[in-house]
């Protein structure tokens, strides 16, 4: 069989850059995340762009990044952005991948330690209409897993007390903001996705 990977990969710094690109205007910018600036200014997350095409490949990464994690001493890393512009594109196959996700961090002991978040391009919240603003609010220019250290998550909310009231704030900002507001932040991803659109289903006239 031939090797693809080299014509089919990536180049990272753009991939990397529309990510931090998203984190500073939206997730920082708008302050979704009171806890992102800190670990964003000390240099503490590490990001990672998967080559992976499917669901196999991306377990690899997945695997190797969870143990990388948690090997490492949260000074120098304390949480891990997984990118993937190549797989995952659908909404409910990432949805669903999620599931091996929390089974892998079980499978390496890692429970009560690790845990996995995520983003998506395509996000919807059950319920809602795909050009819902509410949706952003889990929206990243890629496919992306979140990996966290759950001792940070800990810390973090207890410097932030009300951290229930974060998920109801976000979404009162968007709404505040509407479509057209965030649309204007220019967060899609300016890697084109092989074969497929990369622009979110929200388009703007």
């Amino acid at each position: 069989m031939t090797d693809t990977s080299t014509e089919r990969s990536f180049p990272e710094d753009i991939v990397i850059a529309d990510t931090v690109r998203w984190l500073e205007k939206a997730v920082i910018g708008l302050n979704l995340c009171p806890f992102a600036k800190s670990v964003h200014v000390k240099g503490q997350i590490h990001y990672v762009v998967s080559q992976a095409t499917d669901a196999e490949g991306v377990v690899i990464d997945l695997h190797r990044e969870l143990e990388a994690l948690a090997e490492i001493s949260p000074d120098k890393r304390d949480t891990t952005l997984l990118i993937l512009p190549q797989a995952l594109q659908e909404f409910l196959d990432f949805n669903d991948f999620l599931e091996v996700a929390d089974a892998m961090v079980e499978e390496l002991e890692l429970g009560g330690i690790l845990q996995v978040a995520s983003f998506h391009p395509r996000f919807q919240f059950e319920g809602t209409d795909v050009d819902d603003v509410t949706n952003c609010t889990n929206r990243a220019p890629y496919p992306t897993l979140h990996l966290l250290r759950e001792d940070s998550i800990d810390k973090a909310v207890e410097a932030f007390p009300e951290a229930e009231t974060i998920y109801e704030r976000n979404m009162e900002v968007l709404e505040q903001m509407g479509i057209e507001g965030w649309l204007d932040l220019d967060l899609a991803a300016r890697c084109p996705f092989t074969g497929r659109d990369a622009t979110p289903p929200t388009e703007k006239d």
